[in-house]
């Protein structure tokens, strides 16, 4: 990871720094969704508030029991020392739930402690949560790196105006 002109580096979770066994399949069967759709956007179509809090819950014990077996991936690891040998602020930006990622940073001792789930920003592609966290380390978001391992990564970086890797 080069970090050259880098002034702070902000992480996705799964499958950036740790396992994630979710089947969006099955998740989607849940509740419904029909497959290829994004599964948070489905859920708020749905038509009452009641259907919304079912199918959030449903996948809330995906994201839970997923939590309990996630474990560090070696290149998320690494890449955090990194970033740590650079003295450089960290952050998450992740699309999981409050409950759900702080379990999996905790059990694994994840040394980042500014996290942004979907319940503080909308979701990624969305880059409000990005953009949230440039403005707190009072830093131009050209000047920050995103890495993440799916598209929705690269969308919210590039609708940021951050850089991104793409893991």
């Amino acid at each position: 990871m080069n970090l050259t002109g880098i002034k702070g580096v902000i992480f996705d979770l799964d499958g950036t720094l740790v396992e994630s066994a979710l089947d969006f399949t099955k998740m989607r069967a849940a509740i419904g969704c029909p497959p290829g759709q994004d599964i948070l956007a489905f859920i708020d179509t749905l038509p009452t508030k009641a259907q919304q809090t079912q199918a959030h819950n449903a996948i809330l014990q995906h994201e839970l029991n997923d939590a309990r077996t996630a474990n560090w991936l070696d290149n998320g690891k690494a890449m955090v020392t990194r970033v740590q040998q650079a003295q450089l602020p960290m952050a998450i930006v992740t699309r999981n739930c409050k409950e759900a990622t702080a379990i999996k940073i905790h059990n694994n001792g994840i040394p980042i402690t500014t996290v942004l789930t979907r319940e503080c920003a909308p979701p990624k592609p969305d880059p409000t949560a990005l953009l949230m966290i440039a403005e707190q380390w009072q830093l131009p978001p050209a000047d920050l790196l995103y890495v993440g391992d799916y598209i929705y990564d690269q969308q919210a970086a590039e609708n940021a105006g951050m850089q991104w890797l793409l893991v």
